[in-house]
């Protein structure tokens, strides 16, 4: 009988101990790759006395008592593209929305130890500035236009859930057509249209109001309540609603840290909102002119030869504004797949910072980078529609971004189309086909 010596004996015994106790895990350079569940907190948290309970004011005259107390969730996947490098594809419903690796920093903060991450929207002037350890990042969502506009940010590896794992049987089926108002006391309401689809727990969906969609939503019903949200690097919405005995929804509509107010809703397949071609008009005693700078201090004027005796699209739009974003992409798909002939486009952007400051001129030429648009954009002045108003005195008002103006080859404005309903929302093949056949009827 062979006998092994006391000692191979004993190490062979304790790399076989070894052996059974460890396992083979993927070491990535940052953060793993997968699913996550971020969450930004909306809801305010100070630390500060109230002895007597007073009610916070932007919390009173709700109708609804918030569940999820301002925190809106979304979803995320670190995809790597190569051993080191990784992009991030941020989900609402169906919308997909890509931060590129060149927009994604990550370091070392030497003085606490920890690893950072800053993550810049390609386009908005916004990004995620965080630490993460292991499967966690945490930090804050900053948009850099707002003052002191700091949102708490955490986000959980290998989760795919948006609002809750849960699945309580729902109360009903709210799929189909609602007419909405939104709006609380003191507030001047407004009408909107909800267009749900759901699917035993999972709701989407949108709202189309008379100045543009609120994006690609996702959520869910649990018993009777519904919840759905977006985040896309701009907006930052967040709905909960209260399915009510009588049929009908209560809730509360957050849009960012800055604006919470009440909405009510409807079944009604019938109601209409006002026509985007009614919305805005021009004035006939004052002919269509302008003449701005574009980001390199180069004046555009709509007389420069280079438009002499063409047709025109003007883009009225702001480099922060989502919808404005979904146009321009619809408007670059269209002029690369059809013959527009001699058509031009022209953008006029107003600014969160004002026409004149240098940030304005940086986040149009980021734009213009990143959107890769075929027109020029110019700078046209501040963003408040009052300021934007005066810039533009041959228009009645301005109340929406986007706003496109429809020209023919003698520079007259047939056509003024307010809002964009976008892909989100059941209008906008409608849309499409209006569009084609203004276009139509300008290059011919």
């Amino acid at each position: 009988m062979l006998r092994l010596p006391a000692l191979l004996l004993s190490t062979l015994l304790l790399c076989a101990f070894i052996a059974s106790c460890t396992f083979v895990q993927d070491r990535y350079p940052t953060l793993p790759p997968g699913p996550y569940r971020a969450i930004v907190e909306l809801e305010y948290n100070p630390i500060v006395p109230n002895p007597k309970g007073a009610p916070i004011p932007e919390k009173t005259n709700l109708e609804f008592d918030e569940v999820t107390k301002g925190a809106l969730p979304f979803n995320m996947d670190v995809v790597y593209v190569n051993d080191t490098v990784f992009r991030i594809d941020i989900h609402n419903g169906e919308e997909v929305i890509t931060v590129p690796p060149k927009n994604i920093q990550t370091g070392r903060d030497l003085t606490i130890g920890r690893d950072t991450i800053r993550i810049d929207f390609p386009v908005y002037d916004a990004y995620i500035s965080a630490y993460f350890e292991e499967k966690v990042i945490e930090g804050v969502y900053v948009v850099n236009y707002r003052d002191n506009y700091r949102i708490p940010f955490k986000a959980f590896h290998g989760q795919d859930h948006r609002f809750t794992v849960l699945k309580k049987e729902p109360a009903a089926d709210i799929s189909g057509t609602w007419a909405v108002m939104f709006g609380k006391e003191g507030e001047a309401p407004y009408p909107g249209i909800a267009e749900f689809q759901q699917d035993g727990n999972y709701l989407s969906g949108t709202f189309r109001t008379e100045t543009g969609d609120y994006r690609f939503l996702e959520g869910t019903v649990q018993a009777d309540k519904a919840y759905l949200s977006v985040f896309d690097g701009s907006h930052l919405f967040l709905f909960e609603a209260l399915i009510k005995d009588d049929g009908t929804l209560s809730g509360t509509f957050r849009s960012g840290r800055h604006y919470i107010t009440n909405w009510t809703a409807k079944r009604d397949p019938d109601f209409v909102l006002k026509s985007a071609d009614d919305l805005t008009v021009m004035n006939e005693d004052i002919p269509l002119s302008f003449s701005f700078p574009d980001a390199d201090g180069n004046m555009v004027s709509l007389k420069d030869e280079k438009y002499d005796g063409k047709p025109k699209l003007i883009k009225i739009m702001g480099t922060w504004c989502p919808n404005c974003r979904e146009e321009a992409d619809f408007l670059k798909d269209y002029l690369a797949n059809n013959d527009t002939k001699d058509l031009e486009v022209i953008a006029l952007a107003f600014e969160k910072y004002g026409g004149a400051d240098e940030r304005s001129k940086a986040v149009v030429r980021r734009y213009e980078e990143n959107m890769n648009v075929p027109w020029p954009v110019l700078l046209a002045g501040d963003s408040d529609k009052e300021a934007a108003a005066r810039a533009l005195p041959m228009l009645n008002k301005i109340i929406s971004y986007p706003t496109l103006l429809f020209l023919d080859r003698n520079n007259k404005v047939k056509r003024i189309y307010t809002g964009f309903n976008g892909k989100a929302t059941s209008k906008f093949a409608e849309f499409e086909q209006s569009f084609k056949d203004s276009v139509a009827e300008l290059v011919q």
